[in-house]
């Protein structure tokens, strides 16, 4: 009886497609949309800013410094976002809620810093995850200095404009932020405390003044001198 059953059950799936179940493992069950994870961005997308440096950007600079070569005007290479948890070491459940932040306000899953060494004044053992950080390319990157520039920055309370002496002295440009509430992502009410995040801007330039124009010219508030 039981191999009569599975002739008929053959019989009736013979000529039909059996479709795969679609998810994680499936071949075409698309992109993953688990917590964390962006979607692929379409290939004809253009980013706004990255439109204007090509536009008008590029002249300016080329005319103020008088680059002999195109290749030889300066751009924005990275993005680097640190948000450091030292109460993450009585609380590791803090960390995640600064990773949450983190992928509401970049749209990417960040990487754990962990402790170098072990200091036993702060309670902190060597290999305890104490920070977290994102590096933004390409259209992300300009997607999010966009919101920066034009969105986040002008929430700041008082605000008096961006000091120019942050420098590095190799064109690259460090902006600490006190709270993350100025991006208008982060939801007041459900978030469990204020964290500050240090924004690091990295660019090609080889002059920190190729490196402020550059900022300048994208719409960077710095105080005025």
């Amino acid at each position: 009886m039981a191999k009569e059953a599975k002739e008929v059950k053959g019989k009736e799936t013979k000529g039909k497609e059996v479709k795969e179940p679609k998810g994680k493992a499936g071949k075409k069950g698309g992109a993953e949309h688990s917590f964390g994870k962006r979607e692929p961005v379409d290939k004809n997308y253009k980013a706004r800013l990255f439109e204007d440096y090509k536009t008008r950007i590029v002249p300016a600079l080329n005319k103020k410094f008088s680059y002999k070569n195109v290749m030889q005007t300066p751009k924005i290479e990275k993005v680097v976002i640190n948000m450091g948890v030292g109460a993450a070491t009585q609380d590791s459940k803090l960390l995640d809620a600064a990773v949450h932040d983190m992928i509401t306000i970049t749209g990417q899953r960040p990487s754990i810093r962990k402790a170098k060494k072990a200091i036993s004044n702060f309670k902190l053992r060597q290999g305890m995850p104490i920070a977290c950080f994102v590096t933004l390319r390409r259209s992300t990157m300009y997607e999010f200095l966009d919101r920066l520039l034009n969105v986040a920055i002008p929430r700041i309370r008082d605000f008096k404009g961006v000091p120019d002496k942050s420098f590095d002295g190799r064109g690259n440009y460090t902006l600490g932020v006190k709270e993350q509430i100025i991006f208008p992502e982060i939801d007041v009410d459900k978030m469990d405390r204020v964290r500050g995040m240090d924004i690091t801007i990295v660019t090609t330039a080889k002059t920190d003044e190729e490196a402020y124009e550059l900022l300048k010219e994208f719409g960077m508030p710095f105080k005025k001198k």
